[in-house]
């Protein structure tokens, strides 16, 4: 076999990458439930290791400054949350408390209610009294506009007989 000068990879290998790439192409238009996978030989596939490069001294503080950071927001967000879980239990207490003062008040007024109501019950007799003495004096006052009315006409008899 002969190796990829880049890659390393036998050209077996390529030929297959590039069946695997071609196969993907042609199935972009096919549905993905309709589309069948390429077999992989794990014989041609290779493994490669991470690279791995010693880390720069400043990324690892550029790192533990975002991990500060990100652990000063979440902090601040977790205590800003707090803060307004604490302020709508002080509304909801002085809520509470304004609920409580108003049922005293409503209790307050029914059990004024209730007094008014006894004593004008209590007063009715005198107000029915009233009503009566009320229309006795209406009708008092009606005779006595027909009696003066018929003292004139009597007056006004007695002059011209008089005059005769």
């Amino acid at each position: 076999m002969r190796r990829h000068p880049q890659t390393g990879s036998s050209a077996g290998t390529s030929m297959a990458a590039a069946a695997a790439a071609a196969a993907a192409v042609a199935s972009e238009g096919v549905p993905a439930s309709q589309r069948e996978e390429p077999v992989r030989d794990d014989a041609a596939v290779e493994t490669a290791e991470e690279a791995k490069e010693p880390a720069e001294a400043d990324i690892t503080e550029l790192c533990r400054d975002m991990f500060s950071k990100m652990a000063t927001y979440l902090t601040g967000e977790l205590t800003a949350t707090s803060e307004d879980y604490k302020l709508l239990e002080n509304m909801n207490k002085l809520t509470s408390l304004k609920y409580l003062e108003m049922k005293d008040i409503a209790i307050n007024i029914s059990r004024n209610l209730k007094d008014l109501n006894q004593k004008y019950a209590e007063l009715q007799p005198y107000l029915d009294q009233i009503n009566v003495i009320e229309e006795q004096v209406a009708a008092l006052e009606q005779a006595a506009y027909k009696l003066d009315a018929y003292s004139k006409k009597l007056e006004a008899k007695y002059k011209k007989l008089e005059k005769r």
